[in-house]
């Protein structure tokens, strides 16, 4: 039997917990809320700010503002709506959000991975690359929830909160968070179902409604993985596969009330792809997909064109945490072979930008000479991005030059390397 917890408003009241609070928003970072106000704002009058809040709090006086809504394109088409509350907010989330997330995350579905501490997407894909090779659940069904969080029920949201806290203080203030409204273009509307994606305390109460259906599915013995609203259920053969896509939309849209995309969710085996949080997940493979490669791929541009401003150095500097964020989160794909091209189309990219810096075949010849080559050298355009292949360019610039300027070789990231999960 699960612990009922009946009193835990007063550890909201508790200045520390706030201040704490804070200082994870201030990490965080973050644009202001519909209000303006700027972290930088609040931590200049931090203690008035927390003095405030643990007033308002007390006397029942707090009311959170409408979140600023904003829009977002998404990769496969279509807008996603983020909600950005105000800072105060978010601290006061954030209190909130320290104080429940011990409380129902233990007890979450162990295919659960989106938004929990300690758990990733990496976890996610080896969970769900494990059923696929190990158990031999090759049938894969891909579900799509069209605009999961703006759908999220108030009434059942509550609901499943209360299941595990009965505080009345606390089911009050999570409902004001819920219909605040939001601020669109300076007019506000109100929000009679959803949880603002963008919000603080939105994951975990996604994860908490979402919950009903993880363990729904598992008593009925379905094998599911679960990021945020990504889901795969993995299934031995293909009219098991069906009949579990029927079982997941009759709990998804009835007892949940939220909506299935019945034209992007669709079953397929894992010998041509699963794909599922940024990879594709094969019989013998994990390979990266197409549009993450084409998304790093500008990113990587954007930051090396030859007309950006800043020397070689700067620039570097610039693209070494793309770079690594791209490795940390792609290294689990197999994905060597792609790493090594993509590094050597980089250091091509480099080339170009310096030759532009140089500007003159003078400079480009003078520096072949320091470095002890000799005789005449055919004059090449530096603008031009085929001079970027060009034998003077790798001569005047190795790869062991890029590598002490400090760039970061993918080439060297160990991939094809998945986290143990049970």
């Amino acid at each position: 039997m699960s612990r009922i917890y009946y009193s835990l408003y007063d550890r909201l009241l508790q200045r520390r917990v706030l201040a704490r609070a804070f200082a994870k928003v201030r990490r965080a970072k973050g644009a202001p809320g519909h209000d303006g106000q700027r972290i930088a704002d609040f931590e200049a009058n931090v203690d008035d700010e927390l003095t405030r809040l643990v007033h308002e709090l007390r006397t029942k006086t707090y009311r959170p503002q409408p979140v600023r809504r904003v829009t977002i394109p998404k990769p496969g088409g279509g807008e996603r709506n983020l909600g950005i509350p105000a800072v105060r907010d978010r601290v006061v989330q954030q209190a909130l959000l320290d104080i429940l997330q011990p409380i129902f995350d233990p007890d979450f579905h162990p295919s659960s991975y989106g938004y929990r501490p300690g758990r990733s997407c990496q976890q996610a894909v080896a969970k769900a690359t494990m059923f696929v090779r190990q158990y031999r659940l090759a049938h894969v069904v891909d579900m799509d929830l069209s605009k999961c969080f703006d759908r999220l029920d108030h009434d059942l949201i509550v609901t499943s909160i209360r299941r595990r806290v009965r505080d009345g203080s606390i089911l009050a203030l999570l409902r004001l968070f819920l219909e605040s409204g939001v601020m669109i273009e300076g007019n506000w509307e109100a929000t009679e179902v959803g949880s603002p994606q963008g919000g603080v305390i939105s994951p975990l109460i996604s994860n908490v409604y979402l919950d009903a259906f993880d363990q729904e599915m598992k008593r009925r013995g379905h094998r599911i993985v679960r990021y945020a609203d990504d889901i795969l259920i993995l299934c031995r053969t293909r009219s098991a596969a069906e009949h579990a896509r029927e079982v997941a939309t009759g709990i998804l849209e009835g007892e949940l009330r939220l909506a299935v995309n019945k034209e992007k969710t669709h079953l397929v085996h894992a010998s041509r792809g699963v794909k599922f949080l940024g990879v594709e997940i094969g019989l013998q493979w994990i390979r990266i997909q197409d549009k993450k490669v084409a998304a790093f791929k500008a990113k990587v541009k954007a930051l090396t064109g030859r007309n950006c401003s800043g020397n070689l150095e700067r620039v570097i500097i610039d693209l070494n945490p793309v770079l690594r964020g791209f490795a940390n989160y792609f290294g689990m794909a197999t994905c060597k072979n792609l790493f090594a091209t993509l590094m050597s189309w980089i250091r091509r990219r480099l080339r170009a930008k310096q030759l532009a810096l140089w500007k003159r075949p003078g400079r480009l010849h003078r520096r072949l000479r320091q470095l002890g080559y000799q005789g005449e050298f055919p004059k090449i355009r530096m603008t031009r991005w085929r001079s970027s292949r060009s034998p003077q360019a790798s001569w005047s610039m190795p790869n062991a030059w890029l590598g002490a300027l400090g760039l970061f070789d993918l080439a060297t990231v160990e991939t094809g390397v998945l986290p143990q999960v049970t």
